[in-house]
C-alpha cells in the first residue's frame, strides 16, 4: 500500500508547488515518467487480471507468428510472442505497456493547464487501477489519449492512426474512431468523408466476427461489472463542472467540442449503467480522460470564484480520499495488495 502512496505523494506535491503550464520544466517529467512505468512494468502478482495475463504469455510460446496475428487482439498477442522470443518474460510486454501508456498520459498531461493536477488525478485510478490492473485497455487508453494530442495540432490523420493501433489492443477502441471529427470544424466533411470508409474497414477486420459474441455477453446477459456505477460516477462529477464551466472553457480554449461530447456520453452512461454495466463501464474507462482534462483546468475556470491555490487543494484531498476508499474497501483491492516489483524484490 506504501507505494502507491508514494506514487500520489509525488504527483500531489508536484500539483500543489508547481504552477501553470508555463512554469515546468521537462526534466521531472523524464524522471517520474520513467519511475512510473518501472513501477508498471515490472510490477509482480499485482491487478486483477495478473493471473490471466500469464495465461495469455503461456498459451503464445510455440506458436508461429502468422497464428499469432490471427488471434484476437494482434498487437497484445504479438507483443506475448516477442517477449517469448527474447525471453523477456511477462514483464517484456508489461514494460512496453507501461512506456507506451505513461509516454501518453505525459503528454497529454503537459498539455494541460495545470499539468501536474492531471498527473496527481491520474494515479489514484488512471494509473493505480487501469494500467497496473487492465493492461491492454490501459494501452489502449494510454494511445488514445498520446492521439488526442495531435488533434489540437490539425493531425485528424494522427489521431485515426493511434486510434486504429490502440484498436490492435483493445478491440472496443474502435469506438473512438468517431470522435476524432469533433475537434475544430474545419474541414469537417471531408474528415467525415475518410472517417466512414476507415471505421467500416477498421469493423470488418477487429469486431465483425465476433460483434454477435460481444452482444450477447455484455449486453444479453447482462453480465457484471464490479464497480462499474462509481467508475461512472467518477466521470459524471467532472463532466457536470464541464457543463458548468461551459462558457469560460468555450471562451479560453478551442476543444469544447470534443470534451462536449465526452462529457455528455459520461452523463448518459448514468442512466445505462444499469442495463449491461460491464458494455458500458468498458467504453467509460476511455472517457477517465475527461476527469484529468476538467481538475487541471479547473483552478484557472473557476479563478473568480476560488483562488487556484485553494482548488487544487480540494483536488489533491479528492484523488486522496478516491486513493484511500479504494485500496481500503475496494472488492478487489486484494488483487493490488501487496505491491510487489522485480526490481525491489527483497527490499519490500
Amino acid at each position: 500500500m506504501l507505494m502507491y502512496w508514494l506514487m500520489y505523494s509525488v504527483a500531489a506535491s508536484m500539483a500543489l508547488f508547481v504552477g501553470s503550464r508555463r512554469q515546468y520544466s521537462l526534466l521531472p517529467w523524464l524522471l517520474i515518467g520513467f519511475l512510473f512505468t518501472l513501477l508498471i512494468g515490472f510490477r509482480f502478482e499485482v491487478g486483477g487480471d495478473w493471473f490471466n495475463y500469464i495465461g495469455h504469455y503461456d498459451l503464445i510460446q510455440g506458436l508461429s507468428l502468422d497464428s499469432v496475428l490471427r488471434k484476437d487482439d494482434p498487437g497484445h498477442q504479438f507483443l506475448n510472442w516477442l517477449s517469448y522470443k527474447m525471453d523477456w518474460g511477462v514483464y517484456g510486454t508489461n514494460v512496453i505497456y507501461g512506456t507506451i501508456f505513461m509516454i501518453g498520459l505525459v503528454k497529454f498531461s503537459r498539455m494541460q493547464t495545470y499539468p501536474w493536477v492531471a498527473m496527481a488525478v491520474a494515479v489514484p485510478y488512471l494509473i493505480t487501477v487501469v494500467a497496473m490492473g487492465y493492461s491492454r485497455q490501459g494501452v489502449a487508453i494510454g494511445l488514445f489519449m498520446w492521439g488526442v494530442t495531435y488533434l489540437k495540432e490539425g493531425g485528424f490523420k494522427t489521431y485515426i492512426a493511434f486510434v486504429l493501433f490502440a484498436a490492435l489492443f483493445h478491440k472496443t477502441a474502435i469506438l473512438l474512431l468517431p470522435l476524432g471529427i469533433f475537434l475544430y470544424g474545419k474541414g469537417l466533411t471531408l474528415r467525415l468523408l475518410m472517417l466512414l470508409p476507415i471505421a467500416y474497414g477498421a469493423w470488418d477486420l477487429l469486431l465483425a466476427e465476433q460483434q454477435e459474441k460481444l452482444w450477447t455477453v455484455y449486453v444479453e446477459e447482462q453480465m457484471q461489472s464490479d464497480g462499474a456505477k462509481i467508475r461512472v460516477a467518477m466521470n459524471l462529477f467532472p463532466s457536470l463542472l464541464f457543463f458548468l464551466y461551459r462558457k469560460e472553457w468555450k471562451r479560453s480554449f478551442d476543444d469544447y467540442t470534443f470534451w462536449s461530447w465526452i462529457a455528455l456520453g459520461s452523463v448518459v452512461f448514468v442512466f445505462l449503467v444499469g442495463a449491461a454495466s460491464t458494455a458500458v463501464d468498458r467504453v467509460a474507462l476511455y472517457f477517465i480522460p475527461i476527469q484529468l482534462v476538467v481538475f487541471a483546468r479547473l483552478p484557472y475556470l473557476a479563478r473568480k470564484q476560488i483562488a487556484p491555490s485553494v482548488t487544487k487543494v480540494i483536488i489533491v484531498l479528492m484523488y486522496a480520499l478516491v486513493l484511500f476508499v479504494w485500496l481500503g474497501y475496494a472488492t478487489h483491492a486484494q488483487y493490488w495488495l501487496p505491491y510487489q516489483n522485480l526490481l525491489l524484490e527483497g527490499l519490500m
